[in-house]
């Protein structure tokens, strides 16, 4: 499949250009200098034929985190066959513009000179400015309201291979008056501050959780006939997503271009460099594990300008996600808002491992105050094993594969239902259910209903009577007898299912 970039100096419509061709809001975009950051990969369809499309950052130098996005926007150049080079309509032809459009065509790829925010007729006028830099592919456009973009579409599609055709859906692509694409996906302000609160015992939950320990009244019913388990997709063994999650500056992309041996992502000293969510698939041991690197959280108070939509995307991505690694800073003291984002993963049911990152630079004679911490803070994530690496000098990386193929498994388990109430009936010898206001509570049987995570009914006759303590020892039992390391186990209390009369 052929691969499209699409190249030029920041705040020239590159990412707006991106999310036209996927006609979806994927890559956030604004007036800001630096939003596009690292090189964000899809795949889409161009009329009728697919290609892979690189939205880059801008071309710009002047301090290290641009230079070094700079540097990835070349790279992303020498990747690809096709390439759009993108100019601002609004501004007159610059000689940077002319000297890195004529070092593309120098790389023998396909160019094009698409000059962007050509709003009306008007200023067609100063489109024939940009034809001293001697190219005949050159595109006026106006992305904000579509105007030129079905030429440029097609054009793109005249360069793709008749093999990589698809299904004719040049119906999607015609012009309109106005398609408004800028800004982020929605206004709405999301913070986590208020992900969860702490019960009486210390554990932290999310608030909709929170109530579901303290009351099952769910109105739907579990029909004691059915003993069957919701089908899923035996390729989730083969292929899972892993989000990257943890506040800014603790390593994350650093941690991604280690797992994948690659610089992949732009790494930096400045906090908040990653604002897109990238990912980035790679194959271990027969499995293709999708690595996605989220923007790190801070403070409500401290987040800038464009963070708040990093946010937004960062929590769109935990809700694809089947696992998370929750990234901490083993050189300095944890902090509230590390809990605080330990949350997110707790309120999606997401599988969990714990990387403590510059364990080269840790207090390493700690080790046994640190792992205990580490327990006593995130008591909500007490099924996550944890684990020491160093994303700068790749120190144990591999072991975080061997981790995250375990806990996939884990994740994907189904214990049969004569195994499942062999532990169950164990459990209730040793301490059985206590009273509620005088009334016996009896478990009749319980059973697996779904995985990922896996979920078990417990058919009763009296669902509100089972207190969330006696379902944290339910819980207990069941890590003791099976496998669950790195995953949450969700119980549900339902009434057994009454039996009409004839």
């Amino acid at each position: 499949m052929k691969k499209l970039a699409i190249i030029g100096k920041p705040n020239v419509g590159k990412s707006s250009f991106f999310n036209r061709i996927l006609r979806e809001r994927d890559a956030i975009t604004s007036e800001q200098a630096g939003t596009t950051r690292d090189i964000k990969r899809r795949y889409a369809t161009v009329i009728n034929k697919k290609v892979e499309i690189l939205d880059t950052g801008g071309l710009d130098q002047g301090c290290e985190l641009f230079d070094k996005i700079k540097e990835k926007s070349i790279q992303a150049a020498h990747e690809a066959d096709i390439i759009l080079y993108m100019v601002d309509g609004k501004s007159l032809p610059e000689m940077d513009d002319k000297k890195f459009f004529y070092e593309l065509e120098h790389l023998g790829k396909t160019v094009a000179l698409v000059v962007n925010k050509i709003d009306n007729d008007k200023m067609k006028e100063k489109l024939w400015e940009y034809y001293e830099f001697g190219t005949d592919a050159i595109f006026g456009i106006s992305i904000a309201h579509n105007r030129g973009v079905n030429a440029l579409l097609t054009w793109i599609a005249e360069q793709l291979p008749d093999t990589d055709m698809v299904q004719d859906t040049s119906e999607e692509h015609e012009e309109v008056e106005h398609l408004d694409i800028e800004g982020a996906p929605d206004d709405r302000e999301w913070d986590v501050s208020d992900v969860h609160e702490e019960d009486d015992d210390g554990y932290f939950y999310p608030y909709e959780d929170y109530a579901a320990q303290q009351e099952t009244n769910e109105e739907e019913f579990y029909d004691e006939s059915v003993d069957t388990l919701v089908d899923f997709d035996e390729t989730t063994l083969k292929e899972f997503k892993v989000a990257i999650i943890g506040r800014v500056n603790v390593g994350k992309s650093s941690l991604l271009n280690a797992l994948i041996n690659d610089e992949r992502a732009v790494v930096s000293s400045v906090a908040g460099t990653t604002i897109d969510p990238i990912d980035e698939a790679f194959e271990y041991d027969n499995k293709k594990i999708t690595f996605i690197d989220t923007a790190g959280i801070r403070k409500r108070g401290k987040i800038l300008g464009i963070e708040k939509y990093a946010l937004m995307r960062t929590k769109k991505q935990l809700d694809s996600a089947d696992i998370a690694l929750l990234v901490l800073d083993a050189s300095e003291p944890f902090l509230d808002l590390d809990e605080k984002i330990a949350g997110l993963i707790d309120a999606n049911r997401l599988g969990c491992l714990i990387v403590l990152n510059k364990w080269d630079i840790a207090a390493r004679e700690r080790y046994d105050a640190i792992i205990q911490e580490v327990r006593d803070r995130f008591k909500f994530l007490h099924y996550a094993p944890i684990i020491t690496v160093s994303a700068a000098s790749k120190q144990r990386i591999h072991k975080i594969f061997e981790k995250l193929v375990e806990i996939n498994e884990n994740f994907s388990q189904r214990i049969s239902t004569s195994k499942l109430n062999e532990v169950i009936e164990m459990a209730m010898r040793r301490h059985t259910l206590p009273s509620m206001h005088g009334q016996r509570i009896r478990l009749y049987f319980a059973t697996q209903y779904e995985t990922r995570p896996p979920r078990i009914v417990l058919v009763m006759n009296k669902p509100k009577g089972l207190h969330f303590t006696y379902r944290r020892y339910l819980t207990n039992k069941m890590r003791e007898a099976f496998n669950f390391e790195g995953v949450p186990i969700l119980f549900k209390a339902k009434a057994k299912k009454e039996r009409k009369r004839s």
